[in-house]
């Protein structure tokens, strides 16, 4: 934990979260070099901040979550808002992060496959091998089909536990 409170705050704060290593009275660019320190190393750094103080250190972070009850402009730099200023919710807002990629990528796979296999057969690809022409309409209901998958599949994650 770096913040720019003084040490007896520093303290009492992180021995209230759990936190052993601290550093207290840090400024911005402490911050921001202590981020860069950390990425030198081949560490993936997440930066969590709330204000003005924190934006170097937000903009310079590979994962940047600015809290929601924050400054409006750490909230512009940050990657990830959240809505309250809860840091519990900071592992549910990376899970749901990760589950969002997933879904994006089971997506384009599905649209993919629909797009790689309809549109050939619409085409009219196995008319001279078998006589088979796709009418239009089913080749529409095809690509409908398609759409209603991937948002029924984006759907799964307003019920995802977290």
């Amino acid at each position: 934990m770096m913040t720019g409170d003084n040490a007896q705050t520093a303290r009492a704060v992180a021995s209230e979260v759990g936190v052993t290593d601290y550093r207290a009275e840090a400024l911005p660019a402490d911050k921001a070099n202590f981020v860069k320190e950390l990425q030198a190393t081949g560490k993936i750094v997440a930066m969590i901040g709330d204000g003005i103080n924190d934006l170097q250190a937000l903009a310079q972070a590979d994962v940047s979550i600015a809290m929601g009850r924050g400054s409006d402009i750490a909230m512009d730099v940050a990657k990830m808002t959240l809505i309250t200023s809860d840091l519990n919710s900071v592992p549910k807002a990376l899970q749901l992060s990760k589950r969002t990629v997933q879904t994006i990528r089971q997506n384009l796979f599905w649209a993919f496959i629909y797009n790689l296999i309809g549109i050939p057969i619409a085409a009219g690809v196995l008319y001279p091998i078998n006589g088979f022409l796709l009418n239009p309409m089913f080749a529409g209901a095809d690509m409908a089909l398609s759409s209603v998958s991937v948002v029924t599949n984006s759907l799964r994650l307003r019920s995802a536990k977290l």
